[in-house]
């Protein structure tokens, strides 16, 4: 059967392997309903064992400043005062590099995903998440300055200056418009797969769930 080679080609590119060559000639046309149907318990067997199925990449440089001052407060005769002192200051720029992966874990991916209705095939794709792989600060572009009054930044400040930087990558996440992107480069994977089966490329709808939201972007942290 067509989806019989589908499963072949879609094991073959999530273990990174290329397909054997087949015998059978896909059908001309469209897939029929019940060939379709008792093959996507097959279909669905070999798209779950592509497991974590990265489909982006995002790359960000962020700087972090810090600046503080020492300042004097108090009250003469009932009169308040409040001023910086100049030799008191502090400033510190830390360079951040971090790297986001969006991906879709198929672990859990079963026949309810799978469409077959009227001719067409529709996808509905587990939520994609997002994972924060690595951040590395590059301690040679650090810049700080640090007045006489005042001590140098120590290791605990500076650990919490990068968990600052990682949180506000992680609040900036909305703004790279991962969903859509990994939804775009999972449906180029999936895509000529399913062509094999004899649907043309407007008969293939691959989706999300149609209640899911950037708030239901699940978020992992290394």
């Amino acid at each position: 059967m067509v989806l019989s080679l589908v499963t072949v080609l879609l094991l073959a590119g999530c273990s990174g392997n290329s397909p054997q060559s087949s015998s059978s000639e896909p059908a001309a046309g469209n897939a029929s309903e019940k060939t379709a149907t008792d093959s996507v318990g097959k279909l669905v067997t070999q798209i779950r064992k592509c497991s974590k199925l990265y489909a982006s990449e995002f790359k960000i440089h962020r700087i972090i400043t810090h600046d503080d001052e020492l300042k004097l407060k108090g009250s003469i005769l009932g009169m308040g005062y409040d001023f910086k002192i100049p030799a008191g200051t502090r400033r510190i720029a830390i360079p951040i590099d971090a790297t986001l992966k969006g991906f879709i874990d198929f672990q859990d991916f079963n026949s309810d995903q799978v469409i077959f209705d009227d001719g067409k095939l529709e996808i509905i794709l587990p939520d994609p998440q997002v994972q924060l792989t690595s951040t590395k600060i590059n301690h040679d572009e650090v810049e700080s300055y640090v007045a006489l009054l005042r001590s140098d930044f120590t290791d605990k400040e500076l650990s919490r200056y990068e968990a600052e930087g990682r949180a506000s990558i992680i609040e900036s996440i909305p703004e790279f418009k991962i969903p859509e992107r990994t939804r775009a480069s999972v449906s180029r994977i999936l895509i000529p797969l399913i062509r094999q089966l004899g649907f043309h490329d407007d008969e293939i709808r691959i989706t999300f769930r149609k209640d899911f939201n950037e708030s239901n972007l699940k978020i992992i942290q290394d």
